[in-house]
């Protein structure tokens, strides 16, 4: 069985708010349904959801001020505002209070779980490209950052590319024309040996763990191994 995706729903309408639950309820998701924003807070910091879809226009407590209030603590949980509003400045207020996207009323539930999804899977992306495992080193793709015990050293951009399709390729041969056309543009000779450079680098970078290596394979490309 799979897991249920935790979400917290505000909605003051009780008979909209009871069909998006039960609607989301057969989609496999674990629905906190509240009808007002003091008790959206209280659910969200008892229920710790996955993902919030947030009614603008409540009582107690509008969801603009509810989506602030959390974001001084979670700065990553997707937002979604339900409004009944379509101008221009209703949507970047809306995101200038810490919304990731915005749907209008009246909406369809096949809409709403596509955005849904498409949110938690961008969100879990990020997480997963922060913390890539090489062996005994972490690396941050997003930061171009790599971590060994208390050490941190910073990439440059094209490091922290290559790095990424090596890992991507982790015990895999990595086309050397395939890098060189992603990173390069070209898989000129010219390029090919500013890549050998930069697979200098990184080997240098990475010889703290002697159990990651980045191997040559004559004739076609690297492999990381670790």
């Amino acid at each position: 069985m799979s897991k249920k995706i935790k979400l917290l729903l505000a909605e003051d309408e009780p008979s909209l708010g009871q069909i998006v639950k039960e609607s989301l309820e057969t989609r496999d998701f674990e629905v906190f349904h509240a009808v007002n924003g003091e008790e959206a807070y209280d659910m969200y910091t008892k229920e710790s959801p996955e993902i919030l879809v947030l009614d603008v226009m409540m009582p107690k407590k509008d969801g603009f001020t509810l989506a602030k209030e959390i974001r001084e603590e979670n700065n990553s949980i997707p937002i979604i505002f339900l409004t009944a509003k379509s101008q221009t400045k209703d949507v970047i207020d809306g995101f200038q209070h810490g919304g990731n996207d915005y749907l209008k009323k009246p909406f369809s539930m096949e809409e709403l779980i596509v955005r849904v999804h498409s949110l938690l899977d961008r969100i879990n992306l990020k997480k997963n490209l922060e913390k890539i495992i090489i062996g005994n080193y972490t690396f941050n793709y997003e930061k171009q950052k790599l971590y060994f015990k208390n050490e941190t050293e910073l990439l440059t951009h094209r490091e922290s590319e290559l790095l990424y399709y090596l890992t991507e390729k982790k015990n895999e041969i990595l086309d050397r024309s395939f890098i060189l056309k992603k990173i390069w543009g070209d898989d000129d000779f010219f390029n090919a040996r500013s890549m050998d450079v930069f697979i200098s680098k990184l080997r240098k970078r990475l010889k703290k763990d002697p159990a990651v290596e980045i191997i040559n394979v004559r004739g076609y490309g690297y492999k990381l191994t670790c």
